[in-house]
């Protein structure tokens, strides 16, 4: 069954989201070749349904401040990382996500070289983040590509989901930063970006973390 172009001739509106059932793996493969990466949205299959999602602006400002959030912290702790933004990991046949941001932290190194993504040769990410509600749909995906952590803003809230054998367990520690209330943190740290600017709070956090040693 050709799916292609029914699927590209949808036009989600900003903040929409659809689900798709009875997609074989290689239907999802063409779609994310017809449409290419340049699209402005996500996409996530798991075991025969996708679901594509259209985010907001106010859907795409929190990941971004997060992942900026993120990469103060590690380089005030002196690690390496690297950035693989929203790339799209497959688990052929199972799963395909797409992260709004993602890290490889303790695997930077394993990375360094990528250019095409393929999990056959390289590790999941370390940290996955995404914005906004997340199905169910979407953390089992995460879960068959086995990303080791995977947080969720949403509501002004941070949920922290860490992998234990083959299910995730919401926490409120992070694997990425077990000494940090990674938790309570975020979500303070974006609404003031928010309201006060997102260079000004990462100057006030690289203050903060200088004077407490956190």
């Amino acid at each position: 069954m050709n799916v292609t172009t029914p699927i590209k001739a949808i036009a989600l509106s900003a903040g929409s989201r659809i689900s798709i059932s009875n997609l074989t793996w290689q239907d999802f493969e063409q779609l994310l070749l017809d449409t290419g990466e340049d699209r402005n949205t996500r996409m996530v299959y798991y075991k025969g349904t996708l679901e594509i999602m259209s985010p907001l602006a106010l859907h795409e400002r929190p990941h971004r401040i997060i992942a900026d959030i993120v990469k103060t912290i590690l380089e005030f702790q002196e690690r390496d990382w690297e950035d693989f933004g929203s790339t799209t990991f497959k688990h052929t046949g199972i799963a395909g996500v797409e992260p709004d941001t993602c890290f490889y932290i303790q695997n930077a190194d394993l990375v360094r070289d990528c250019t095409s993504m393929d999990l056959s040769i390289y590790p999941p990410p370390d940290l996955a983040i995404k914005s906004d509600v997340t199905s169910k749909t979407a953390l089992q995906a995460y879960e068959s590509i086995l990303v080791p952590e995977v947080w969720i803003y949403s509501n002004l809230n941070l949920a922290i989901h860490v992998l234990q054998g083959d299910r995730y367990i919401q926490t409120n520690t992070s694997l990425v930063f077990p000494d940090l209330l990674i938790a309570e943190l975020i979500p303070t740290l974006v609404q003031q970006a928010i309201k006060q600017g997102t260079s000004r709070i990462l100057r006030n956090l690289k203050s903060q973390l200088k004077s407490t040693q956190l």
